[in-house]
């Protein structure tokens, strides 16, 4: 995150780790889908800077190994939808990269006892994103948005700027405040073998 009012493109190259897989490229045009993103974040006073990349950042695992980053540093926008009176309403979850969402826990935090995985079509009506480009603000109508406390252990975490190859970093309590979230437990218990497993993923062993 630069602070607002700076003068460079908000969508450009930005210099990774060492270890950062994929390249990233620059943009000549803003993509609409990126724009809603800028502009969502612009309405409260922050100017985000959006990195693209070649290739599909689609997965957690996928945009970790691009940044080079913790994959627990990873932002997955997850959309829940619970029953209204004139439709489906929707539900995002923000989670880190390395936890799955326990529907219980979700349910208690949410007081939503029949609420569900949206799919596929659902998430993109809903927010105007497709999944795998979803990101935490810019949809198309108010969101509940519910927050991974994990989230909070990192200096900066990386989501989804609105496509699969794009993606910005803000700090924990700034995505809280652009996202207007609650932060609540709603991870699943891990056992100590997934722990492993997201260290070999973050340190590409």
């Amino acid at each position: 995150m630069r602070a607002a009012g700076t003068s460079r493109s908000p969508v450009s190259v930005r210099p990774g780790r060492s270890d950062a897989r994929l390249r990233p490229v620059p943009e000549t045009t803003v993509h609409p889908s990126i724009q809603r993103v800028l502009d969502a974040a612009a309405r409260k006073g922050v100017t985000l800077e959006v990195v693209t990349f070649d290739e599909s950042t689609h997965t957690a695992v996928e945009a970790a190994t691009a940044l080079g980053v913790e994959l627990a540093q990873i932002v997955k926008s997850l959309v829940f939808v619970v029953p209204g009176e004139t439709g489906p309403e929707p539900l995002i979850c923000l989670v880190a990269g390395h936890n799955r969402v326990d529907l219980a826990r979700l349910a208690a935090v949410t007081g939503a006892n029949d609420l569900r995985r949206a799919s596929a079509r659902e998430a993109h009506d809903l927010t105007g994103f497709a999944i795998g480009g979803i990101p935490p603000i810019g949809h198309l109508r108010p969101v509940r948005v519910i927050m991974d406390p994990d989230l909070g252990r990192f200096t900066v975490v990386w989501a989804a700027a609105g496509l699969s190859t794009a993606v910005f970093g803000v700090p924990p309590a700034t995505l809280r405040i652009l996202s207007n979230a609650t932060v609540a437990p709603i991870a699943e218990d891990r056992p100590d073998v997934d722990r492993e497993a997201d260290v070999a993923v973050a340190t590409g062993a």
